[in-house]
């Protein structure tokens, strides 16, 4: 009889720790899917802030073509302009129009609202995009901090299988938990919490 009694106990261990073990299965299938999220996220960042840092790069080089350009045209204007106080009248008008022509398209170079190309708007731009990959960066910082959270709570989940410690599970539940929040904070609030 006592033989009988141990079996059944027996028996009903092992069939807590299979429904334990799925337990544990499916929270290690949760946190995976949350893992591939994050991945996701975190390269779709990362390219982004590539792509805006290149973005300002070539603005910032832009704005630097056209300050050599518009101080060029105004060395040239002040040359010039002391050139014609000896000039005959004739040569002296024609040189006035061409030093005025020089200093219209270095003020053009400066601030040209209508193309966005001036000086002013192409330091705009650039500083836009920096921003825009300043917060990529902050983003793909997050993702990649959440992606190490859901990591090590796969492996900690996993180890609690062969184990046996609940407790192990417990808290790769905590480290997914923890990863879901810092993929919301890399979505809607990158700046919110500085890790790096």
């Amino acid at each position: 009889m006592a033989e009988a009694h141990e079996q059944t106990e027996h028996a009903e261990h092992v069939e807590h720790i299979a429904h334990s073990n799925k337990n544990v299965a499916l929270l290690i299938a949760v946190i995976a899917l949350f893992l591939a999220f994050s991945e996701t996220l975190g390269k779709s960042a990362q390219t982004n802030a590539i792509g805006h840092n290149v973005e300002s790069s070539d603005l910032w080089a832009f704005f630097q073509a056209k300050t050599i350009r518009m101080t060029v045209l105004r060395t040239a204007a002040d040359a010039v302009s002391l050139a014609a106080s000896v000039a005959d009248p004739a040569a002296k008008a024609a040189i006035e129009k061409q030093v005025d022509n020089w200093k219209k398209t270095a003020a053009r170079y400066d601030d040209e609202p209508e193309t966005g190309e001036g000086r002013k708007q192409l330091s705009e731009r650039a500083k836009d995009a920096e921003h825009r990959r300043e917060t990529s960066l902050a983003r793909y910082h997050q993702f990649e901090v959440a992606s190490a959270a859901f990591q090590i709570g796969i492996v900690l989940a996993s180890a609690s299988v062969i184990t046996g410690m609940v407790l192990l599970a417990w808290i790769a539940g905590g480290l997914g938990v923890a990863g879901i929040v810092l993929m919301g904070v890399g979505i809607f609030a990158p700046h919110a919490v500085h890790l790096f």
